[in-house]
């Protein structure tokens, strides 16, 4: 709120010599008649006329601080101003930790914030040691067996977005960080049509949470950095640039990818199969299968790489890696050929309410 103020000034006489009456021709009345000697022409103007004679042609003066009175509220204001904002961003992230808000960090088109530091900023060493610590390993457990993935910690308290099919039908779930420890992690919720699920570690805290992006700022040949734990090896780096945009990508829904990473073993496995351009890659995907767009890259994904994370330059997240082609017949021989696949982080984004409220199911 601002209100401005004006002080009323003072009523002075033109000629200088103190303050004008407020009311002349009292002044004028106030001087006794002289009842004998008849009244001169003169007297008779002046009380007629209580500015008689007329003043003084009026003389300039010098410039008073009025000006300078009136700057100074606005330049406060302006300073004000500028205070609460800073003030304002500040307050927003004191009530967060008051209040215990748990929201996934994330970051504006306008944010000029890096969370890889300056000295390191545009190197892959230091994308890599800003945000592993923000990349998890998943190992879901069903009756079929056990697969091996990857995710990314999106709050302090332990939400880790993942690949569906990292998690469909899983009887138990557990989460190894970067530092060795294991959580067990129960399935918030899933959404098989667009391959993401959302899980949260049981009985954790102050855990560094990853900044999401902007995808929609992503411009083919962007350097790109994928972070993962491919044939179950954590905290695997390796880096590439963005090959294309907007890919359409099919994969299986439910537990059918699921159980195609479980058939390839302890380590991970599996052929991780999907669907471009009418053709199928790396299996059969099944009869229940769902298309999005996504973020092709040529950083080297293996399987176990699936629901780890496709990050930019300046540390964010920009893609949840989903899927690669391997031209191997077997999850023995598979490895990338530069062809990987990401779900943009915008559609992660748009998706983070419904996951939270359980998922739109299969």
């Amino acid at each position: 709120m601002t209100e401005s103020f004006r002080r009323s000034g003072e009523y002075e006489n033109p000629q200088g010599h103190g303050h004008q009456p407020a009311y002349p021709e009292q002044q004028a009345s106030a001087s006794p008649v002289n009842p004998v000697n008849p009244v001169n022409p003169e007297q008779s103007a002046q009380a007629a006329h209580p500015e008689w004679p007329p003043p003084p042609p009026y003389q300039p003066q010098a410039p008073s601080n009025a000006g300078k009175r009136a700057r100074g509220p606005m330049a406060l204001l302006a300073a004000v101003a500028i205070v609460a904002a800073a003030i304002g961003g500040g307050t927003a992230y004191g009530i967060q930790e008051l209040t215990g808000n748990d929201t996934a960090a994330s970051t504006s088109a306008t944010s000029a914030t890096s969370v890889v530091p300056a000295s390191q900023k545009g190197t892959v060493a230091g994308v890599a040691k800003a945000v592993s610590p923000s990349i998890v390993e998943v190992s879901a457990s069903s009756n079929a067996g056990e697969s091996t993935g990857s995710g990314v910690i999106i709050t302090k308290g332990g939400e880790i977005i993942t690949n569906n099919h990292v998690v469909a039908d899983a009887s138990s779930v557990k989460v190894t960080t970067s530092t060795g420890k294991t959580y067990t992690a129960r399935v918030v919720g899933t959404d098989s049509k667009k391959d993401l699920a959302l899980i949260k570690l049981v009985n954790a805290s102050g855990l560094k949470a990853a900044t999401l992006g902007d995808s929609g700022n992503v411009k083919v040949g962007d350097e790109v950095v994928a972070i993962g734990s491919p044939e179950g090896l954590s905290g695997t780096v390796t880096s590439g640039i963005v090959s294309a945009l907007n890919r359409d990508v099919t994969v299986a829904t439910g537990g059918g990818q699921q159980q195609q990473q479980q058939q390839g073993g302890p380590g991970g496995g599996g052929d991780w199969p999907f669907e471009f351009g009418g053709q199928q890659f790396n299996g059969d995907t099944g009869s229940s299968t769902t298309t999005y767009k996504a973020i092709q890259t040529d950083a080297s994904l293996n399987p176990g790489n699936s629901g780890g994370a496709l990050i930019d330059m300046n540390g964010d997240i920009i893609g949840i890696n989903s899927a690669m082609y391997s031209a191997a017949q077997s999850s023995s021989d598979a490895g990338s050929v530069g062809l990987g696949f990401a779900i943009p982080i915008n559609t992660v984004k748009a998706d983070l309410s419904t996951l939270r409220a359980g998922g739109s199911g299969s």
